[in-house]
């Protein structure tokens, strides 16, 4: 198993202390945040995209590259770009010079966003956009693995021998993922082009993202593919280890209550009402490590997947206890999952 971690740069005021960093400050933590992830052996650090409302993560290859030039092993991907709503050369000009700097560290996650503001503030329609990021994709895709391209669509002019610069670093390009969260435009699109999925896993239960990978596999399948050659990533909806049960389960629930009173609960209608029904049917890992270990081998059964996403941010959590959950994680879980689940990601040539 591979880990990742990621963030979408919540500006929010704290939402038990109620203290809000300035945006410099919250910036100069996510670097630190990335450097830490380093040196705890994670083996990915994500900046996601948004326009809109509490974030401010709208311009990840700028954040990316500054982590790029603090670290120096740990891969960088994007959580997700927002490709629904962007010029395919200028992703392609600008993931390709951060490619470049950071060594042939990158990996794209796309997306259409599930943000209604974020299309008004670029002046599309919420109409079209699966349309728009299957077009822009098919042109990103070829940007990056070809030179002297000749494309036309329906969604920006069309090229004539084009030919984007910088070059990735890698003369196979820079791989491409889809994230996924609530439809099966994502998983055909990946399917279709034979690309590695990365499932949100977030707010709902376990039963409706495996509904999205078996339909992943299928299609894959369907498209003459090996199913054994399907690689999946998945999400997880927070973190919180303590030596025993009833520890993590007491210390969870002021955050748990902090969570369903959020816009992110309120806008993705969270199905669960107390906590006792989040820890059950939610993704989230919260418990002893022994517990962890299980809860996080059923969802390994049920996606086959190789790559976990797990947040170093709880939000309402004091710093230090989140650091002694996320160590707690790392020296007690983390090796046992290594060991158990063997993960073709970032594999040495």
């Amino acid at each position: 198993m591979k880990f990742c971690t990621y963030t979408l740069i919540d500006n929010s005021p704290d939402p038990i202390s109620g203290v809000q960093l300035t945006p410099a400050e919250r910036f100069q933590h996510v670097v630190r945040q990335a450097q830490w992830a380093e040196e705890l052996g994670f083996d990915a650090y994500g900046v996601g995209e948004r326009h809109a409302q509490r974030f401010i993560s709208s311009a990840p290859p700028v954040v990316l590259s500054y982590i790029a030039a603090v670290t120096s092993r740990i891969r960088l991907l994007t959580t997700v770009t927002v490709l629904s709503l962007l010029d395919p050369v200028r992703v392609a000009e600008d993931y390709a010079t951060l490619d470049q700097l950071s060594g042939g560290r990158l990996d794209i996650i796309i997306g259409k966003g599930n943000d209604p503001e974020q299309n008004a503030l670029f002046g599309y329609d919420l109409d079209g956009q699966w349309d728009r990021n299957r077009e822009k994709y098919e042109l990103l895709r070829r940007l990056l693995r070809e030179t002297k391209v000749s494309w036309s669509g329906k969604y920006r002019p069309a090229l004539t021998d084009a030919t984007t610069q910088p070059r990735p670093y890698r003369p196979d390009g820079i791989p491409l993922w889809h994230g996924s969260a609530s439809s099966t435009e994502s998983t055909e699109l990946a399917a279709r082009w034979g690309d590695p999925l990365f499932s949100a896993n977030g707010f709902h239960p376990l039963a409706k993202y495996a509904g999205l990978i078996q339909h992943y596999r299928e299609r894959w399948e369907a498209y003459g593919r090996d199913p054994a050659d399907a690689v999946v990533g998945a999400g997880f909806n927070g973190l919180y280890v303590k030596k025993t049960s009833q520890q993590a389960v007491d210390g969870y629930r002021p955050i748990f209550d902090a969570f369903m009173d959020s816009p992110g609960a309120r806008h993705n209608q969270l199905p669960f009402r107390t906590l006792e029904e989040f820890l059950e049917g939610g993704s989230v890992l919260v418990g002893s490590p022994e517990q962890v270990i299980d809860k996080f081998g059923r969802y390994q059964e049920a996606f086959g997947h190789e790559l976990s996403g797990i947040s170093l941010e709880v939000a309402g959590l004091p710093e230090e206890e989140n650091r002694e959950s996320v160590e707690a994680f790392v020296t007690e879980v983390m090796p046992v999952l290594r060991a158990s689940y063997p993960s073709r990601v970032w594999a040495q040539p």
